[in-house]
């Protein structure tokens, strides 16, 4: 039999686009009210992967990906996709989100992601909130599963997770040096 541990803390992350691109700074200045300063903001991101958002949000969005200070227990996730939820609903004007912030978190392995929806890929984590293994870190390099959105899977993002995974690691080595 296995001994039950205590999971790794993990680094709270937002993926978040909009049409909008001013929304950005205040979006990061809620997520930070939570999870603590944004250590990471990605540069401004097409997203161009996909046009199932376009009827409610609209054409020609951007996407920008933060990463926050706070380390969290991986058990925490299901709570802040409710809240990031929460969220774009109190933004939404006339039903239509303003604003769309997928959550998850890196760990030394794994990048993942919560979700609302149901897959043969995504276990459920409680809450009617999924989670689902979008990359993970092998030979040096995050990298995408046959279900990765394209977007995910691009050299690019994967270079973003990368980096975010980079100061994740350093924040574990100053915990453990305390």
């Amino acid at each position: 039999m296995g001994k039950i541990k205590t999971p790794e803390p993990v680094t709270p992350i937002a993926s978040v686009f909009t049409s909008d691109e001013n929304l950005f700074e205040t979006v990061k200045e809620t997520l930070s009210k939570r999870l603590g300063p944004c250590i990471y903001e990605s540069i401004v991101l097409p997203f161009d992967h996909t046009d199932y958002y376009t009827a409610e949000m609209g054409s020609d969005l951007k996407r920008r990906i933060f990463a926050f200070q706070e380390l969290i227990c991986p058990s925490q996730l299901p709570d802040l996709k409710l809240w990031s939820n929460s969220i774009e609903e109190d933004w939404a004007v006339r039903g239509k989100r303003q604003v769309n912030i997928d959550v998850g978190y890196i760990s030394l392995g794994k990048l993942v992601l919560a979700s609302t929806k149901n897959h043969s890929h995504r276990l459920y984590l409680g809450e009617g909130i999924y989670g689902e293994v979008t990359l993970r870190f092998i030979g040096g390099e995050f990298q995408p599963w046959p279900w990765t959105y394209p977007d995910y899977a691009s050299s690019q993002y994967r270079q973003i997770f990368g980096e975010i995974r980079q100061l994740h690691r350093e924040k574990l080595r100053s915990q453990s040096t305390r």
